[in-house]
């Protein structure tokens, strides 16, 4: 049994507390406010998230950083992407814990992945860090539904230490040391996912759907071999794997949030009704940029920034990709 400490009461956060708890570990969850800890201590549950899902007795909710880190063996990171760094320079995480990233995105400005926002605010070096990917739908994994996923890190004996944590009888995860194709097919699908929900919202059916994945899935292999990572990654579980959960469930998202689009609805009206945070909406830029430093060329990516910046019109969107030069399909 080891001493787990989950920062970050959200959906995602929730899930992988409850799958720590599944395997009797010491599980204490960070949530930010009070009111959130004393539901899950005293009711069992998660007034924002699951509210109706039983929550296990042993889990125990802090909303004090300090004393829900304090004796912590790992420390699962399960906050938005773009509020890691600000988090992190708050926090001090114990000495000699294994640091495990759930975040899917890349830094708006800086364009660095995760593991790399870790290392530069803590200091903590790759050998302590692991990457938790996947086809992991939050709340599939807190209905205990069986699902595989991606254990990431440079270091062997960090991915096994933390595939062993995770691992149940209906969560299953892999290890890789792949950690650039992990993190950046994890930040990249989330994009795609917007274009084939937009896509979904203005009526297109499975054609259009299955087009965008594919060729979506084309400009993150481009991208991802251009940054050094291995190729095979994203035929696994990492790459298409979590592509095709994030572009096809309702229960995305990303999806929902271009769904929404598609049917008219503006950026900033969906992000005000939602407490959830839809990752690709921010990190497209941050993939654009990646793709403009690389030479990479990324025509749905780009499309779906110029929708999220309002430059662009859903109906415009498929056009511009439809109407592109043709071209060899591995090109």
């Amino acid at each position: 049994m080891s001493a787990v400490t989950v920062m970050g009461s959200g959906s995602w956060g929730t899930a992988m507390a409850l799958t720590l708890c599944d395997n009797d570990h010491q599980v204490t969850l960070w949530a930010r406010r009070p009111e959130v800890c004393h539901k899950i201590n005293t009711e069992h549950r998660n007034p924002d998230y699951f509210g109706d899902l039983r929550l296990p007795d042993s889990l125990a909710a802090v909303d004090d950083p300090d004393r829900a880190m304090d004796g912590a063996e790992f420390v699962v990171l399960a906050v938005p992407a773009q509020s890691l760094r600000e988090n992190l320079g708050r926090w001090t995480i114990p000495d000699g814990a294994i640091v495990v990233s759930l975040a899917k995105g890349v830094e708006l400005g800086t364009e660095l992945r995760m593991s790399e926002v870790i290392t530069q605010v803590t200091g903590i070096g790759a050998d302590r860090i692991a990457v938790l990917t996947g086809p992991n739908l939050s709340h599939e994994i807190a209905e205990r539904q069986p699902a595989a996923a991606v254990v990431a890190s440079t270091e062997q004996e960090t991915a096994l230490a933390v595939q062993h944590l995770f691992h149940t009888a209906t969560f299953r995860p892999y290890t890789n040391n792949d950690v650039i194709g992990c993190e950046l097919a994890g930040a990249a699908k989330n994009v795609i996912a917007l274009a084939v929900g937009v896509a979904a919202g203005m009526g297109y059916g499975a054609n259009s759907g299955a087009s965008m994945i594919t060729r979506g899935l084309a400009e993150i292999i481009r991208l991802g071999e251009a940054m050094g990572a291995d190729p095979h990654t994203f035929s696994g579980l990492a790459g298409v794997g979590d592509l095709v959960a994030t572009c096809s469930s309702p229960l995305s998202r990303n999806r929902t949030f271009g769904e929404e689009i598609g049917r008219g609805r503006t950026v900033a009206e969906i992000t005000a009704s939602t407490r959830q945070v839809a990752e690709g909406v921010k990190s497209c830029k941050s993939i654009k940029a990646l793709a403009e430093e690389y030479g990479v060329e990324m025509p749905i990516t780009y499309a779906v920034c110029a929708v999220i910046d309002g430059h662009l019109g859903p109906d415009a969107l498929v056009r511009a990709l439809l109407s592109r030069a043709p071209k060899a399909e591995r090109t």
